[in-house]
């Protein structure tokens, strides 16, 4: 009989990857060159829409098993696009991102419930400029051929973190509501 002496983190990855093959839960690699995340806001209640050319996110989805999965996304702020350069700079400065100081935010899931056919509700926490609050997003998954999609639309205040200040703290010129439209690919596998 062979015998070894495993160290217990030695033990925990023997385990893990053992357990891997039956745990049934599928790490998304997503195709930046197809997703996006677009914020809008309102200025004088005209739409006005900033694309983030810079993210990253890690899901770990089965619809099979929604519960089990997790997703995690985070944002680089100062890459907040708004099709102009000095309007670039001005969002990436103090009273808007504060980009240099807050170079990122995040949303870190932490449930998944189905809502309905290809529909569910992700729930977490996002944070921007070190304020954090519990969200839930409604996000619509779609199998597209051998890749996954994941739709939503997130609404936010701004004013709850601390986006736009001193002038730009009025909401009567820069609206309140923001809305964080997202459209998420998975990589072909």
């Amino acid at each position: 009989m062979f015998y070894m002496r495993l160290r217990p983190r030695q033990l925990i990855l023997v385990a893990v990857a053992a357990m891997s093959p039956f745990l049934g839960v599928a790490h998304a690699q997503i195709d930046t060159s197809k997703s996006t995340v677009i914020a809008t806001s309102k200025q004088m209640n005209v739409p006005v829409d900033g694309t983030f050319r810079k993210f990253t996110a890690q899901i770990v989805f089965d619809s099979a098993r929604p519960t089990a999965g997790s997703a995690q996304l985070t944002i680089d702020t100062a890459s907040y696009d708004l099709g102009d350069p000095s309007y670039n700079q001005q969002v990436r400065g103090k009273d808007w991102f504060d980009s240099a100081q807050f170079p990122n935010a995040t949303f870190v899931s932490n449930s998944i419930a189905p809502a309905g056919g290809n529909q569910f509700k992700v729930s977490g926490k996002l944070t921007i400029k070190s304020k954090s609050e519990n969200v839930t997003v409604p996000v619509t998954v779609t199998q597209q051929s051998a890749t996954q999609t994941f739709d939503g639309i997130l609404p936010i205040k701004r004013s709850q973190f601390d986006i736009g200040s001193g002038e730009w703290k009025d909401t009567s010129v820069v609206a309140d509501e923001v809305l964080i439209r997202f459209h998420i690919v998975e990589a072909k596998k």
